[in-house]
């Protein structure tokens, strides 16, 4: 049995997941922002226990890990269900040369949720969204 132009299916997840990072926006399931049900405040420090140390204290990026004041990560590119996928799967890298993100145990839906609203509060504050 022949495989020759034929994908392996490790790869085609990967691109399946990137993609799906790359183009959940809008409205609905996984799409939406979820302001209403986030707490801005929980998430701010629940960013600073999980996620500072690589995307910066004030989502700034370092040399670890991206930035997300940058209109790659506004919710019609990167909507919050790809914070979601990110935290519980992990990242291969596809805009960045900074290594694959390791998937970040012990965060609830509800908390990523949270931090996802304070970084969506910081690109608000940065006029990378409305």
């Amino acid at each position: 049995m022949s495989h020759r132009g034929a994908l392996h299916p490790v790869v085609l997840l990967i691109v399946a997941t990137v993609l799906y990072g790359c183009s959940t926006g809008g409205t609905g399931a996984g799409g939406d922002t979820q302001e209403g049900s986030a707490d801005v405040a929980a998430g701010r420090d629940l960013y600073a226990q999980n996620c500072a140390v690589c995307h910066g204290p004030q989502a700034e990026g370092t040399a670890q890990g991206p930035t997300f004041l940058h209109e790659v990560y506004v919710p019609s590119h990167h909507a919050d269900e790809a914070f979601q996928a990110a935290v519980a799967r992990g990242v291969q890298p596809h805009h960045w040369d900074f290594g694959p993100m390791q998937p970040i145990p012990g965060l609830a839906r509800d908390e990523v949720t949270d931090i996802t609203a304070h970084v969506r509060s910081l690109q608000a504050e940065a006029g990378v969204i409305d």
